[in-house]
């Protein structure tokens, strides 16, 4: 049963939500040494939103001093380490990661939560779903891996192939479901274009994207789907906290599975609840890994909401456009709000562009942005044009040799930071 058939109203489900949550806070105010120290002096229970204000946002930079503090694994593992089974950690790309270690019990709830992933996608028993995907500690589609195989369906590992041998294999098992990122997925199509495999009458139907916010840009959806033939859906979740979401059938969107995650959104500077139609930060709490529990998770992510229920008919809250941005990926140059997926979004229009990088620099003591592209030379002109107009700044667009760029399996890195107050080294392969 899918999870928006669960609830008839609002009100049986904000019920729901902290019940749970109530349960989960006085086990791990006594057993998580981590939470145990966050939430004393925390008066239980926690009845409605204005009560959750209550209890303290936890951020990644506090988990990553806990386990600095108390290494390996920190206080936030509430059992003993003899009873977890899996370990994953984070990507890394924005500091130092995390690991992160998941009870059966829990790993059976993140688990479930893939299943309604796969259900909203419409995968059912009789698919054959190919994850092109590394299986590293990376969490990645490690949970859509026992998902797949607990809606009934195949589950075909790709790990340790090349792209080519990826394809071929997908071909040959008669693969119906592909789960990888959008740039891999785009890579895929670029492989298989250079190769003679025809994927747009292949017999792939479908394509679940994540690990980038790619999968709700419109632009990116169309031309993945547009190089496939199948229909793409999006998925949204993070290795410390679940798979939280998922686009419908409408595919407009990332609904929220509310019913394992309790939701905020606020304004980051001044940490209120924003109002309908504004951005602002994401908020979770997961109601059901109790062997590594997120409390009120400052999640870096920006989204917008809308009141109104989507279309499809599912009451849960319901993210138009997916992940926004990245509010620690958001620049300011020239007095203007960048962030990386407006630029993508426009360059996606561009079906000839195979891969691009967005690089911030200095220049006269100004910061200014611009991007490199892998395409022909009579797109950059058209695309600079589309820039100024939607971004309303001028933003230089240069050409370079096929292939110059590194493609990218997982989370891609497409974004080289070179402003005076911010330089690297060596970024994604480029000297800077």
């Amino acid at each position: 049963m899918a999870i928006h058939q669960v609830y008839e109203t609002k009100v049986g489900l904000r019920d729901y939500q902290f019940q749970r949550l109530n349960e989960l806070l006085l086990f791990v105010g006594r057993f998580n040494g981590f939470y145990k120290e966050k939430l004393d002096g925390i008066h239980l229970p926690i009845k409605n939103f204005e009560d959750l204000k209550r209890l303290p946002f936890t951020t990644k930079k506090e988990l990553a001093q806990d386990q600095i503090d108390y290494p390996p694994f920190g206080r936030n593992h509430t059992y003993p380490t003899e009873n977890y089974i899996r370990y994953h950690q984070t990507s890394g790309t924005t500091g130092r990661p995390l690991k992160i270690l998941d009870t059966r019990k829990s790993w059976e709830w993140w688990t479930n939560c893939w299943v309604e992933v796969l259900k909203s996608a419409g995968v059912t028993q009789f698919d054959r779903c190919y994850l092109a995907f590394s299986f590293g500690p990376f969490i990645g589609f490690w949970a859509a891996y026992d998902g797949i195989q607990k809606l009934g369906a195949l589950a075909i590992p790709g790990g340790s192939m090349s792209s080519e041998e990826r394809l071929n294999s997908m071909i040959q098992n008669h693969a119906t479901v592909l789960l990888c990122t959008p740039s891999y997925a785009l890579h895929l199509a670029e492989v298989a274009e250079k190769v003679g495999i025809d994927m747009k009458n292949s017999s792939i139907q479908k394509i679940i994207s994540a690990g980038e916010p790619g999968g709700s840009i419109p632009s990116v959806r169309q031309q993945i789907e547009n190089l496939f033939g199948a229909k793409l859906y999006d998925h949204v979740g993070m290795t410390e906290m679940g798979a939280y979401g998922y686009s419908c059938q409408k595919r407009n969107g990332i609904h929220v599975n509310e019913k394992e995650f309790i939701v905020e959104i606020i304004n980051p500077d001044t940490l209120e609840h924003v109002k309908p139609g504004e951005k602002g930060e994401l908020v979770l709490t997961n109601l059901g890994r109790y062997g590594y529990p997120m409390i009120r998770y400052r999640t870096g992510d920006v989204v917008i909401y809308q009141k109104e229920p989507c279309v499809c008919g599912n009451p849960h809250l319901f993210l138009p456009g997916g992940i926004v941005g990245r509010a620690d990926d958001m620049v300011v140059i020239r007095g203007m709000n960048i962030y990386p997926t407006s630029i993508e979004a426009i360059i996606r229009e561009f079906p000839e562009i195979k891969e691009f990088r967005i690089v911030y620099y200095t220049e006269r003591e100004m910061d200014q942005v611009k991007v490199l592209i892998e395409g022909p030379e009579n797109a950059v002109e058209p695309l600079a044009r589309l820039l100024r107009v939607r971004i309303g700044l001028r933003i230089e667009v240069e050409r370079v040799e096929n292939n110059h760029l590194t493609r990218f399996e997982m989370k891609a890195k497409r974004v080289i930071d070179q402003r005076e107050s911010k330089v690297r080294g060596n970024v994604n392969g480029i000297s800077i």
